[in-house]
């Protein structure tokens, strides 16, 4: 079915392939910048909690860790820096975490 043919011409053209568009890449989430403090480090499972200036507890899990940081590097009481996601279903989620660098 793939082929046609050229009337009078004899000659058998090539099917045209259609140009199937490309599915678009869903947006990064973004969150608010962010600070606060580790509270709670779970190292087995790969996941901990940061407190922030409300009070509020935020999750965050080593796959939320800016590129290039590692989460042996985390300990509690860190100060870390990170963008806040307030997801309705699962709660606030911390995203790109980082040491934050004490003020000098």
């Amino acid at each position: 079915m793939g082929e046609g043919r050229r009337r009078g011409t004899g000659i058998t053209t090539p099917a045209r392939k259609s140009k199937a568009a490309k599915p678009a890449k869903p947006p990064e989430p973004r969150g608010t910048p962010c600070c606060g403090r580790i509270v709670r480090l779970v190292l087995g499972q790969g996941h901990g909690f940061i407190r922030i200036t409300d009070g509020r507890k935020v999750f965050f899990h080593r796959s939320d860790l800016r590129e290039g940081v590692s989460f042996g590097d985390f300990a509690v009481d860190h100060t870390v820096a990170f963008e806040l996601l307030d997801d309705p279903i699962s709660g606030p989620r911390a995203l790109q975490v980082q040491r934050r660098r004490p003020r000098t």
